[in-house]
């Protein structure tokens, strides 16, 4: 009895202290607008650290935190001229985390509200999203 009751106690512990993999994302993207900087974590560990464009004067990048919603690897813009946007993983309304080639400006606000990323950087988040799942990709973007 004592040793059912001490088995009992030992697996309750350990159930509190595992890491619950369905209530954490595993890919987080955490976006600073005041820093144009991307950093990637994976399992809780950072991976990458990227330059970025957010929102030139006019236009705003939304700051919060998302899953991400759905996957295009060839988009165009519907809204903006049919601008491309490679690589792109949605993950509020139309905004999204794409590739440009605007390079000079990787690093300083540019963009009409989405992130710009390197186009290598945008591939490698891209099918990061994609192994991870939608629904364990998290976007952060903060001031």
């Amino acid at each position: 009895m004592m040793k059912t009751i001490l088995a009992a106690a030992a697996a309750s512990l350990l159930l509190q202290f595992s890491p619950v993999a369905a209530q954490a994302a595993t890919l987080v993207a955490n976006i600073s607008i005041g820093k144009q900087m991307m950093t990637v974590s994976e399992n809780g560990f950072v991976k990458y650290r990227w330059k970025v464009s957010t929102a030139r004067n006019g236009y705003v990048t939304p700051t919060g935190s998302w899953s991400a919603k759905w996957l295009s690897r060839d988009h165009r813009s519907r809204k903006y001229d049919n601008a491309p946007m490679p690589f792109a993983v949605f993950f509020n309304g139309g905004y999204a985390v794409h590739a440009t080639f605007d390079l000079k400006r990787l690093g300083t606000p540019a963009s009409h509200g989405c992130v710009r990323l390197h186009p290598d950087n945008a591939a490698q988040f891209f099918s990061l999203a994609r192994q991870a799942g939608l629904a364990n990709t998290r976007v952060v973007i903060t001031r």
